[in-house]
C-alpha cells in the first residue's frame, strides 16, 4: 500500500483542503478593511460635525406673497365657504455669477486624516420683475412690500462672517432661517423692498464666508449662471449635473469655469408654490484625497487565494520534480505567512503611503517564507525559485490595483501567461506514477 507521503491524491486533497481553510483568514481580513473603513468615516463624521458639513448653495430666491381665494369644505354640513390664503410667487435672477477661492486644509482625528475647506465666494447678478399685471390676476393681490430675498446653506454653522445684501442703492443684513420654505429647506434670508410700479430691476451683490467638508455644491437658478472657482487642491472630482466648461488642475490646485442657462435644467425662472426640487441640478466640485489605501488594500486583498494557491502550486512542482517532500503542515505555515502579508499592508498603510506599505510587507514576507523554505527544502536554488515566483506575483497584483481601465485586460493576461507556464512545466509529467515508483503488491 502506498505510503501517505508519495500519495499524489492524498497531497492534492491535502492542498484543496488547506486552500478552502486559508478563506476563512482571507474573509477576516476583508471584514478588517471594511471595519477600519467604517473607523474612518466616523473620524470624517466627528470633524464635520465641529467644523461644517458638505454645502450646497441654492439661491438667491426672490418670493413675493400674494393672496388668493379658495373654497374650504366644512365638516359640518358639508357647506362651503370662499377664504383667502396666502402663497408665493418665487422668481429667479436673470443673471448669477458667482466667484470664489476654496482654502483647503487636512484635519486629523487619531490616524485617520479628514478634508475640510473654507470659501469665500462673491455672488452678483440681477433680477427683472414681470409687469404688475403680469402677476395680477383676478382675486389675487400681490405684495411686492414684503418680498423676501432667500439664500439655501446646507449648514449654518460654517458661516464665518455677517452677510450684507447690496440691494440696488440699499443694504439687508440676512437672517438666519427661511420666511418662505417652498423650495429651501434651510439656509438665510432677508426682506427686501419692491418698488414694481417704478422700478423693474434689482442688481444685487453680496460676500459668503464659509466652512465646509469635502464637497461645495452650487444651484444654477440663473437664466445665465457663471460660476468660477479657485484652490489650491491638487486632486478635485467634479460631479453633480453639469461639468465644468472650463477647466484647468494641475500639482499647484485646480480652477474651473461653469457656465449653465435656464434651459439646460428643468425648473423655469417663475412659479408658484413647491412643484420644483432645485437640488436635482446642483453641480460642484469634491476636495477628495488621493485614492483610499483601504479600497487598494480590498483589491490586493481579492488575489489572496491567487497567491497562495499557485504558492502550493509552485511547491506541489518542487515536490514532483526534486523529490523533495513538504509536509501539509509546512504548507499552512507558509499559507499563514502570505495571508499576514495583508494585515501588514493594512496596519501600515495607514501611517505611510500605500506603495511605501505594500513594499516593506512584501519584503518583510519574502524574507520569512525565503528563511523558512530555505530551512526545509535545504536548496538555495529551490528557494531561490519560490521567493522569485512570488515576487513576480506580488508585482503583478501591484500593478493591477494601479490601473482603472486597464486592470481587467492585464489581469486576465497575466493569468493567461501563468496558467500557460504551468501547463509547459507539467506537460511531461507521468501522473499516474508522479514519484517515479515501481508498482507493489498489498
Amino acid at each position: 500500500m502506498k505510503n501517505l507521503k508519495t500519495n499524489i491524491y492524498f497531497k492534492l486533497t491535502s492542498i484543496l483542503v488547506i486552500v478552502l481553510l486559508l478563506l476563512i483568514p482571507v474573509s477576516r481580513i476583508k471584514s478588517l478593511i471594511t471595519e477600519r473603513e467604517g473607523r474612518q468615516q466616523e473620524a470624517i463624521f466627528e470633524v464635520n460635525s465641529l467644523w461644517a458639513s458638505e454645502q450646497t448653495l441654492g439661491g438667491p430666491v426672490l418670493s413675493i406673497p400674494y393672496e388668493r381665494e379658495a373654497t374650504e369644505t366644512l365638516r359640518e354640513g358639508g357647506t362651503t365657504r370662499t377664504v383667502r390664503q396666502t402663497d408665493h410667487i418665487h422668481i429667479l435672477p436673470q443673471l448669477l455669477r458667482i466667484e470664489g477661492t476654496l482654502v483647503p486644509q487636512k484635519r486629523k482625528r487619531g490616524i485617520f486624516e479628514v478634508v475640510v475647506y473654507t470659501a469665500q465666494l462673491q455672488f452678483s447678478g440681477v433680477f427683472a420683475l414681470p409687469a404688475a399685471d403680469e402677476l395680477k390676476m383676478a382675486g389675487q393681490s400681490v405684495h411686492f412690500d414684503r418680498a423676501t430675498l432667500s439664500l439655501g446653506l446646507d449648514d449654518l454653522r460654517g458661516i464665518e462672517d455677517p452677510v450684507v445684501l447690496q440691494w440696488n442703492d440699499q443694504t439687508h443684513d440676512f437672517d438666519p432661517g427661511l420666511e418662505v420654505r417652498d423650495i429651501l429647506k434651510n439656509g438665510l434670508s432677508t426682506p427686501v423692498g419692491l418698488d414694481a410700479e417704478n422700478t423693474r430691476e434689482y442688481a444685487f451683490s453680496f460676500n459668503l464666508q464659509i466652512r465646509g467638508s469635502r464637497n461645495m455644491m452650487f444651484v444654477p437658478v440663473g437664466k445665465i449662471t457663471e460660476v468660477e472657482i479657485n484652490s489650491a487642491w491638487p486632486d478635485p472630482s467634479f460631479g453633480g449635473a453639469f461639468l465644468p466648461s472650463q477647466r484647468q488642475v494641475n500639482d499647484q490646485g485646480f480652477s474651473a469655469q461653469w457656465k449653465v442657462l435656464h434651459l439646460n435644467r428643468s425648473f423655469p425662472q417663475i412659479w408658484t408654490g413647491n412643484q420644483y426640487n432645485l437640488q436635482e441640478a446642483a453641480f460642484g466640485v469634491s476636495l477628495l484625497l488621493p485614492v483610499d489605501h483601504y479600497m487598494k488594500s480590498f483589491r490586493s486583498v481579492k488575489y489572496a487565494i491567487l497567491i497562495v494557491g499557485f504558492t502550493f502550486l509552485v511547491f506541489f512542482f518542487v515536490e514532483v520534480l526534486n523529490k523533495v517532500f513538504i509536509h501539509p503542515i509546512q504548507y499552512i505555515l507558509v499559507g499563514m505567512a502570505l495571508i499576514i502579508f495583508y494585515t501588514l499592508l493594512i496596519s501600515i498603510s495607514e501611517h505611510l503611503s500605500f506603495n511605501a506599505a505594500f513594499v516593506i510587507s512584501l519584503l518583510a514576507t519574502l524574507g520569512l517564507v525565503a528563511t523558512y523554505v530555505k530551512a526545509v527544502v535545504k536548496s538555495h536554488l529551490i528557494t531561490g525559485i519560490v521567493v522569485g515566483v512570488l515576487a513576480i506575483l506580488y508585482g503583478f497584483v501591484f500593478v493591477i490595483i494601479q490601473l482603472q481601465d486597464f486592470a481587467l485586460l492585464f489581469g486576465s493576461l497575466g493569468l493567461f501567461l501563468i496558467l500557460a507556464l504551468v501547463m509547459y512545466f507539467s506537460r511531461k509529467i507521468d501522473w499516474y506514477n508522479v514519484y517515479g515508483e515501481k508498482n507493489e503488491e498489498d
